[in-house]
């Protein structure tokens, strides 16, 4: 294991960032260093929750699988960030499937040894409950972007969000953008295209550059300034 990559990922984390040294030596002790290729899957939908996982290095992207075999994503995670953890905590299968984006290491860490680390580490409780909760607050925040606002501001949300934490390059299809706003894929494609032919956006095959981030940002809140 790499050990400094380990501690700095454990340390940008939210859940883990206040323990002290000796406990985090601790923790990496009883977790497993884990390596993915690019399309790998950490886990997938209704499997057994064995472990939760705190991204390293790379991205990650957490889909549900529909029952026709589409494919929606849900979420998305950033080295220093933790998935999985919610069907730990629950003791459930996972609700949804996580797949590498690119190559990425995270640490995997198993249920029973998480249980009791926090129980001798309640501040890491109150740390989990405080990031459950501002994932709910996200949740609730795009709930009410679907339920009231233009197509167009949020598809430009969408964008704005996923540059926010992944970066100006969004590895995401057309579709992957329209099922993430809530809209079909023909406004999805018009929308995008009215985007790069006005210079915010370039496009490829799977990927979406953001170009001119500040003029993105103005549609989120009027489409029309764009």
């Amino acid at each position: 294991m790499d050990y400094q990559a380990a501690s700095l990922a454990l340390k940008r984390s939210f859940l883990f960032s206040s323990i002290s040294d000796e406990d985090m030596s601790d923790l990496l002790a009883n977790a497993e260093e884990k390596s993915y290729t690019t399309g790998e899957y950490f886990f997938w939908e209704g499997g057994a929750p064995d472990s939760f996982f705190l991204l390293i290095s790379g991205r990650v992207k957490v889909i549900k699988h529909g029952s026709q075999g589409r494919e929606t994503v849900v979420a998305f995670f950033r080295p220093g960030e933790i998935f999985g953890e919610v069907a730990v905590l629950e003791d459930k299968p996972y609700p949804a499937s996580a797949i590498a984006l690119e190559d990425s290491m995270a640490l995997s860490i198993d249920r029973q040894v998480f249980h009791e680390f926090i129980r001798r580490h309640p501040g890491v409780a109150l740390a989990m409950v405080g990031l459950l909760s501002a994932r709910l607050r996200e949740a609730q925040s795009r709930l009410h972007d679907l339920a009231g606002e233009r197509v167009e501001q949020r598809l430009s949300r969408t964008l704005d969000r996923l540059a926010s934490k992944l970066g100006p390059e969004l590895p995401f299809t057309r579709q992957d953008l329209a099922d993430m706003s809530g809209t079909t894929l023909e406004t999805a494609v018009r929308f995008l295209s009215r985007l790069k032919q006005d210079g915010i956006i370039s496009s490829g095959r799977g990927l979406v550059v953001i170009q001119d981030r500040l003029r993105l940002k103005r549609l989120t809140e009027d489409p029309s300034s764009g």
